[in-house]
């Protein structure tokens, strides 16, 4: 890892949208389709702490749900197609949406946890909070504690 400046929330969830690691925004994230990497392979940070579980597809689904229903309602209203023609329509386009959005939105969830410090990566947030404060040194306590240290 380098000294760089610190990471917003904002830039490591878009990092993360993007597909690329949160930490410097050139590593791949994923070197499949919902395979987090375990390491980024441009600064080593690593990336296996991160526990997106299915909070990507509850997600995609709310997304995707409130922009399909509206409109296939409102075609509906307007055009009365036949239900076959509906269906043909969007039941695919609901398909693409989804498998679409899934990647960036766990790419923005591993941002968010990764920035915040969420699971397996708040030692590596109390390093770059360390790191921005100076001098400062950490010290682990447990797996979920530090304790900071200031040198007299």
């Amino acid at each position: 890892m380098t000294k760089d400046a610190p990471v917003s929330l904002a830039k490591a969830v878009w990092r993360g949208f993007r597909g690329r690691c949160p930490h410097c925004g050139e590593g791949r994230l994923f070197p499949r389709f919902l395979k987090v990497a375990h390491d980024c392979d441009a600064c080593g940070e690593e990336l296996f702490h991160q526990r997106a579980d299915d909070f990507p597809a509850y997600l995609v689904i709310v997304l995707v749900g409130h922009a399909v229903v509206p409109a296939i309602l409102a075609v509906e209203m307007a055009y009365a197609p036949p239900v076959a023609l509906q269906l043909a329509v969007w039941l695919p386009v609901t398909l693409i949406a989804s498998l679409a959005l899934l990647q960036p939105t766990k790419g923005a969830i591993v941002g968010l946890q990764w920035q915040t410090g969420m699971h397996g990566f708040a030692e590596a947030k109390a390093r770059r909070d360390c790191a921005d404060a100076g001098s400062t040194s950490i010290e682990m306590t447990d797996s979920h504690s530090f304790r900071r240290h200031h040198p007299a």
